[in-house]
């Protein structure tokens, strides 16, 4: 069985954007604002820039090393990515048995009147994320891919469901599209 020794990969920086890495944290510059991210957890991996690109470099590579160097450039390409187009999230209000309201109110999504409830359920917003809510649909907006989709999440999970027919209670809000805003 033959033994990867020596594992590097290239992350593209493109022209608009400023990668700048000071030991293991990253900070990415771009035209949609900026993100910073510490890796400390990663000690076996080099970070570095050259030619204009981020290059992220090991040695004596196992199975840990290899996935841990690849989710570091995951993280790295969206950092890119958001920095440049941002990241959206979609989400559907369904309704079926009573009208449901949803308004935003400082860091939280306030959902009215789900399932005919007198109290009102709330979802909190993570920092520099954006939601818009057009009808029946609420569109996250942001340039950090976590936060937006931790934001989707929360909003998701405070209209959860339990000891009720998931098959004639279909109220709720749902993700139905995410990826990137352009």
């Amino acid at each position: 069985m033959a033994r990867t020794v020596h594992i590097v990969d290239y992350i593209e920086i493109p022209e608009n954007v400023k990668v700048e890495v000071r030991g293991k944290s990253v900070m990415v510059k771009g035209p949609k604002g900026e993100l910073m991210r510490n890796f400390d957890y990663a000690r076996d991996i080099d970070i570095r820039i050259e030619d204009g690109k981020v290059v992220l470099e090991t040695f004596f590579a196992d199975s840990r090393k290899r996935a841990l160097i690849y989710t570091i450039s995951s993280h790295i390409s969206n950092m890119i990515i958001g920095t440049t187009k941002g990241w959206r999230y979609k989400l559907k209000v369904v309704s079926s048995h009573f009208p449901v309201s949803v308004k935003v109110v400082g860091n939280y999504v306030v959902i009215e009147n789900f399932l005919g409830e007198k109290a009102p359920r709330k979802a909190r917003i993570l920092e520099s994320v954006k939601i818009k809510i057009e009808g029946k649909d609420i569109i996250i907006e942001g340039v950090d891919i976590e936060k937006v989709a931790q934001t989707a999440a929360n909003i998701e999970l405070a209209t959860k469901i339990r000891d009720k027919d998931r098959r004639i209670f279909v109220d709720g809000i749902y993700i139905y599209e995410k990826g990137v805003a352009e």
